[in-house]
């Protein structure tokens, strides 16, 4: 593998009221683990609201503003949109791991903090408040250190559960998964339960709720996934972001901050 991010395959930057924010994707190198590498920054001297939505990620953020200092923390995946208020001359590095990231890279369970967070130790990976002055330095550090830790063996079942998982958008059946991989659909949700704190099922619908959002994005306001129908995908869109499909295509005041990032892309 990848002793370095070499060179990233595709990046999302944005301004707007004195909001940035960055992402970028990482090398295929690490594509199984890592989704993207962030920031944002409140520069203004005002609060962003901003409503975070289910993504099937767990993110790790390096954070400090006038209000608090420098803090990391480690976000559980999340089921329920949730509204946040980010203070006045915040800002916050990021990286966002992939399931098989969580476990391998990681090397820890989010199944206790669904929905919620946990605080990390303030020397976690060495990353401090210095790191936070140069985004590029801070990507290059944490390249090193993924790099580091990466494992030599994966479990190829779990590597080929999420191959499909991912492929299909979530829109695949246990008991198709369990006979492609030979892993019995029991011990599937018992690992996902154990590991995530959701069940396969519930981890899917969130894939299937993030495609979606791409259609979303380029002014599809009908399903093009696998919904019952039309009353089923704005019941399932709500879910998952609070508004209806129209009200998300607005995104007024760019709240929904990985709606702005899809349109980007």
């Amino acid at each position: 593998m990848s002793t370095i991010l070499k060179r990233y395959t595709s990046k999302s930057e944005h301004m707007n009221d004195g909001f940035y924010y960055k992402f970028i994707l990482p090398d295929k190198s690490i594509a199984d683990f890592v989704e993207n590498i962030g920031m944002f920054h409140n520069r203004s001297d005002k609060v962003k609201e901003v409503v975070l939505m289910p993504d099937g990620r767990v993110d790790l953020f390096f954070l400090k503003s006038d209000l608090a200092p420098f803090q990391i923390t480690l976000i559980g995946l999340e089921t329920v949109p949730e509204q946040r208020i980010i203070p006045p001359h915040t800002l916050a590095f990021k990286v966002s791991f992939k399931p098989l990231g969580v476990e391998y890279i990681l090397q820890t369970s989010v199944a206790s903090f669904l929905n919620s967070a946990k605080i990390l130790p303030k020397d976690f990976w060495d990353i401090n408040a210095d790191d936070l002055k140069d985004f590029d330095a801070f990507q290059k550090k944490i390249a090193l250190k993924i790099n580091e830790v990466l494992p030599n063996k994966i479990d190829e079942r779990k590597c080929k559960l999420f191959e499909l998982i991912y492929a299909s958008n979530g829109e695949i059946k246990v008991e198709t998964l369990s006979k492609e991989i030979a892993w019995n659909s029991r011990q599937i949700n018992r690992y996902f339960n154990k590991q995530f704190g959701l069940s396969l099922n519930a981890f899917c619908k969130i894939l299937r709720f993030k495609a979606s959002l791409q259609h979303i994005a380029k002014g599809k306001l009908y399903p093009e996934l696998d919904f019952t129908d039309q009353t089923h995908f704005i019941k399932e869109i709500k879910k998952f972001s609070g508004v209806v499909p129209s009200e998300l295509l607005k995104n007024k005041n760019d709240r929904f901050i990985l709606l702005s990032v899809l349109k980007e892309q």
